[in-house]
């Protein structure tokens, strides 16, 4: 190939670069024009829509009612903490009440013991009496119970033994005397009764 022929070639590829592109030849355009949808499809999205916002309106509800019942089971809480503090602070009022009387009558036994004189030993020994009854009426009632061990065989669960006395007249373990009464509350020992147990004589 001679060098002008190759000259025109270059010089022809050199113009068809430059050359603007055929209009023929170029891709379509694309659009961007909002096509709306359907009107079925529009009726959709705005029943969608309304059952959204009844939905959230029903959340915020549930939210405010369960809001109200945090709050109120918490008062509950308070109230029920308080009622049991007073409970337990006062729980001895009504005994209380109740032992009253009986104070008011030792105190006038004793106002009367500070002033009597040989005729009166009896009357205040009578009113004595008495207000030892009343005390012991109150703490039954309140449900306290003596517990008698004279002469009953030995408990431990209700007996606490402090001595032993030697004896032929009862079996040896029984109680042969009571020193001290015990209590119960209800079914609960309070107070065992301390007692002397007897104890075969010594050969």
């Amino acid at each position: 190939m001679s060098r002008n022929t190759k000259q025109q070639k270059d010089d022809q590829a050199d113009q068809s670069a430059d050359a603007p592109p055929d209009p023929s030849l170029a891709s379509p355009a694309r659009t961007s024009e909002f096509v709306p949808p359907p009107e079925a499809e529009t009726v959709l999205i705005l029943q969608q829509l309304e059952e959204l916002k009844a939905k959230a309106e029903k959340a915020q509800e549930n939210w405010d009612k369960y809001l109200r019942v945090v709050a109120d089971f918490d008062n509950y809480k308070k109230r029920a903490t308080r009622e049991s503090q007073d409970s337990v602070k006062y729980a001895n009022q009504a005994l209380l009440e109740r032992l009253l009387p009986v104070l008011d009558n030792f105190e006038a036994a004793l106002g009367a013991a500070n002033s009597a004189s040989g005729g009166n030993v009896e009357s205040l020994k009578t009113g004595i009496t008495m207000i030892h009854s009343q005390l012991k009426s109150v703490l039954a009632d309140a449900g306290l119970e003596e517990i008698d061990a004279s002469e009953q065989d030995f408990n431990p669960n209700l007996h606490e033994a402090v001595s032993q006395r030697e004896t032929t007249e009862v079996p040896e373990g029984k109680i042969v005397q009571q020193l001290r009464k015990g209590y119960k509350l209800r079914d609960r020992l309070v107070r065992p009764a301390t007692v002397v147990l007897a104890k075969k004589p010594a050969s």
